[in-house]
């Protein structure tokens, strides 16, 4: 008994090593590869565009490729051209009306300034003047100190820009390489990509293959329906912004719209980079109505995004939207705001992994000994083999 307890021990031991040596594996080799991991993913997605060019046009396995790798670099950069150039007419106009708003923002600032601050500042004085010698140098302290961390606060945040400024720009030609080299083994991957799977076939035994097979058709769906969810999402976002923003009647509504859109793929922060210094000033600057309009425009966006987003995950990525909804949550708390996207992919890989029998292959293997009977035709085979 405390034999067979011992080796499933080990057994569960050998198990847990091998997982976490895997991992610290996976994570060293995706420094090294990492321009054609990104390349394997990028030839997953593009494959049924690949295989309709194939099998609908008759291409050949190396134009379909290159083919739908032109058409969509040229949809993206058609739709950056088109961005940009809108983008360049709505900060023409907003150059010119800038000025204006800020010498308002400026007036309203000193009139704050003189009508609240020095009351405040002058009360104050009169009570540091009531105040005997120990109590103005504890004020003196305070008042020094909280100046000190002030300024250090606002050096550091100063610094940090400043460095993570220059730490992009050092890493543009990086970035520049990594994505040329992508787009290459994106291309090469695609173009061999069936002859890969019969190499893979003929490596990997038919029963691994068939898991291997469930998992790689679930990542694809899982991938790509989460890549459509997404577009959803920013796209109805910026559908409401835009309505919103003719509503209130908000020159270059469109403009906005776009740059909103851009922006809400960052998640939590997406819209609030826009919608916060705009509603700042907005009420500094007088403008009352418009500031409200845009607080409830947000207020919308936000309770928009946050009623729908698990119904669309959970459609496009085949989960529950109480599972989605738990994924996203359990992400972020682990590692932030990152865990948001992959908190449901990782959700979605676990449950492939137990659909397709990997987690009870396992728990056979730590719990159930080896038969006696298994362990006798074993070595009578290997004495035949000899």
């Amino acid at each position: 008994m405390n034999r067979d307890f011992l080796f499933k021990g080990l057994r569960f031991l050998m198990v847990i090593a091998i997982t976490v040596l895997s991992v610290f594996l996976l994570i060293y080799l995706s420094k090294l590869t990492a321009p054609f991991i990104i390349g394997f993913f990028l030839a997953l997605i593009i494959n049924p565009l690949v295989d309709f060019f194939q099998v609908r046009a008759k291409m050949s396995r190396g134009l379909s490729v290159f083919t739908s790798i032109i058409i969509i670099l040229g949809v993206i950069s058609t739709a950056i051209t088109l961005l940009v150039n809108e983008i360049i007419t709505g900060f023409a106009y907003l150059s010119k009306i800038v000025p204006e708003r800020f010498t308002q923002f400026t007036i309203n600032i000193e009139y704050f300034y003189s009508t609240k601050i020095i009351p405040i500042y002058n009360n104050l004085l009169i009570m540091f003047e009531d105040l005997d010698q120990d109590q103005r140098s504890t004020v003196l302290d305070s008042v020094q100190i909280l100046g000190s961390n002030l300024t250090n606060a606002f050096s550091n945040l100063t610094q940090s820009t400043a460095n993570g400024l220059y730490t992009l720009i050092l890493k543009l030609p990086n970035m520049a390489t990594l994505l040329v080299i992508s787009l290459l083994a994106t291309f090469f991957i695609s173009k061999d990509w069936y002859r890969l799977v019969k190499k893979m076939h003929q490596v990997v035994p038919n029963k691994v293959h068939d898991k291997i097979d469930q998992i790689h058709s679930s990542l694809q769906r899982a991938l790509l329906g989460f890549l459509k969810a997404e577009l959803k999402l920013t796209f109805l976002t910026a559908c409401l912004v835009l309505i919103g923003l003719l509503i209130l009647r908000v020159e270059h509504a469109l403009t906005i719209a776009l740059i909103i859109w851009i922006v809400d793929f960052l998640p939590y922060i997406g819209a609030i980079l826009v919608f916060l210094p705009w509603i700042i000033f907005s009420f500094t600057t007088g403008d009352i109505t418009l500031g409200i309009g845009l607080s409830i425009l947000y207020g919308l966006v936000v309770a928009q995004r946050q009623l729908i987003k698990p119904k669309i995950l959970s459609s496009s990525i085949g989960i529950s939207p109480l599972a989605t909804l738990f994924a996203m949550f359990v992400g972020f708390k682990l590692i932030g705001v990152l865990g948001i996207i992959l908190g449901p992919l990782t959700y979605i890989f676990v449950i492939t992994l137990h659909e397709t029998g990997i987690f009870k292959a396992i728990w056979t293997f730590v719990v159930l000994s080896p038969k006696k009977e298994d362990v006798i035709i074993y070595k009578n085979k290997n004495e035949t083999n000899k």
